[in-house]
């Protein structure tokens, strides 16, 4: 059987787009929710609210970051045989890198006097929120084929 695109086809997956889109509109929700939580974090609860306020923010950016660059990461190597492996290995990877990261932020802050923990909390919320917002938004605005990246099998021939 063979394969019903040419060898020097594009390969790379119909979703980097969207994945880069959904980057950049969560780096400018970001940087709105970064001012709008400093603010909020200074007015009720001083500098160490402003503190908590950024570390919050910062925590959600950063995890949101993680997990759409690690699949854009992977589709590169999408022409590869190994693809499926490889993307699990390192979509899995960035997930247990947010959750090593996440523990280690948990233990080294919870005890902090420099900052409002329920600010970094409610920061870091509003962050989850908002980048789920901005998935959504991306992803129904996207313009992407039901099924995409199909391979068909060739017309069979009348040999």
């Amino acid at each position: 059987m063979t394969d019903a695109r040419p060898e020097s086809a594009d390969r790379t997956p119909t979703s980097n787009p969207v994945l880069r889109r959904a980057l950049t509109l969560g780096g400018i929700v970001a940087a709105v929710l970064l001012v709008v939580s400093a603010v909020l974090g200074f007015v009720f609860a001083g500098a160490e609210g402003l503190a908590g306020a950024l570390v919050g923010t910062a925590m959600a950016v950063v995890f949101m970051g993680i997990t759409a660059a690690s699949i854009l990461i992977a589709n590169r190597f999408s022409s590869s045989d190994l693809f499926v492996g490889a993307f699990f290995g390192i979509v899995l990877g960035g997930w247990l890198l947010k959750f090593v990261v996440f523990i280690v932020l948990v233990v080294l802050l919870r005890d902090a006097t420099w900052l409002d923990t329920t600010v970094l909390f409610l920061s870091l919320v509003a962050g989850v929120i908002a980048s789920l917002a901005v998935d959504v938004i991306v992803i129904t605005k996207s313009r992407m084929p039901h099924v995409s990246d199909v391979e068909l099998p060739a017309a069979p021939s009348d040999d």
